[in-house]
């Protein structure tokens, strides 16, 4: 575990995105869909190929029946680490398993640098980069669509620093495809007319108020702006049509980071639109690779699990 979090550390440090991804490389094409009543995608007729290069190794739980379609989950990395490196910090794979839900941890580029990125949004952290991230996970998405059954209401990503800013991305622009995301430690867009998602989604922000390397206060990187923990809560509130006060009474806080209080827990639910949710875990003295607690990632696929799409 230690080697795992000194990789992450040095994928997230103060050069996660500061200096910035620099290489480009082709877009993806994502699969060409039509909306359904229900509005979402049907899966591709066409068989979906992913870059050589950027492959999935879809985890399946043990005795899942494969007739009956599934939850999936998509684990999102952060700068400069992989999926794999990861799934290894916070055990995600392990407790999507437990709940029987497919799990797929993809890979972002690789600058030149040979630390991979996804494209997410001005901040973080593909800058001068042309990768279509949002096109190559609406394709991963699919290709697992095809090749397994999965439950098209509950599609989730859950992303760290950069693979959070991602999730922020994905939420944007694929709302017809995703339930639910959880972001921790990262940031929607800064400027709220560069997100117009097309319905709601169920957003979870995870986010330490000791966090140097993407600030609780929000900050910049490299000049781009992102906003706060409690300004993303108050954009995404916007963006499901929640009420701009925050639910009353308060819910109960959650023990979430080893060693350290309880997270306080703001929520926006009853005024929201259908299928909208935002809810912010603020961690006093919490850091940006904390070690959170051995059912951290458990309570994370429990929230999520509790919003399927609308």
């Amino acid at each position: 575990m230690l080697l795992v979090v000194a990789a992450l550390a040095a994928g997230c440090s103060s050069d996660d995105g500061a200096a910035g991804p620099t290489a480009s490389a082709p877009s993806t094409t994502a699969a060409t869909t039509t909306t359904t009543e229900a509005s979402v995608p049907p899966v591709p007729d066409q068989p979906v190929e992913l870059p050589a290069d950027r492959p999935i190794d879809v985890r399946v739980p043990d005795g899942l029946d494969p007739a009956e379609p599934a939850p999936l989950v998509v684990l999102l990395h952060g700068y400069g680490v992989s999926g794999e490196v990861q799934d290894a910090y916070l055990g995600m794979g392990d407790a999507a398993a437990e709940r029987g839900m497919l799990f797929v941890a993809p890979d972002g580029t690789e600058n030149r640098s040979g630390r991979r990125f996804w494209n997410a949004t001005p901040a973080c952290c593909g800058r001068g980069s042309d990768v279509d991230d949002v096109g190559y996970l609406t394709d991963v998405i699919a290709k697992v669509r095809q090749d397994h059954a999965v439950d098209p209401e509950r599609i989730y990503l859950v992303g760290h620093s950069n693979g959070g800013f991602m999730s922020f991305a994905m939420a944007c622009a694929r709302a017809d495809t995703i339930a639910a995301i959880a972001s921790i430690e990262a940031a929607t867009f800064d400027d709220p007319a560069d997100c117009d998602p097309s319905e709601p989604v169920a957003v979870l922000q995870v986010h330490g108020t000791a966090d140097t390397t993407i600030a609780y206060d929000g900050g910049t990187i490299a000049g781009e702006p992102y906003p706060s923990a409690p300004g993303t809560l108050a954009m995404w509130a916007a963006y499901d049509g929640c009420d701009p006060e925050a639910d009353d009474p308060e819910v109960d806080p959650r023990q979430i980071v080893v060693d350290l209080p309880p997270a306080e827990v703001t929520v926006h639910r009853d005024s929201c639109d259908p299928g909208g949710h935002v809810e912010l875990w603020t961690q006093p003295d919490g850091v940006h690779i904390p070690p959170f607690t051995d059912d951290f990632s458990g309570q994370v696929l429990d929230w999520l699990l509790e919003h399927p799409a609308r």
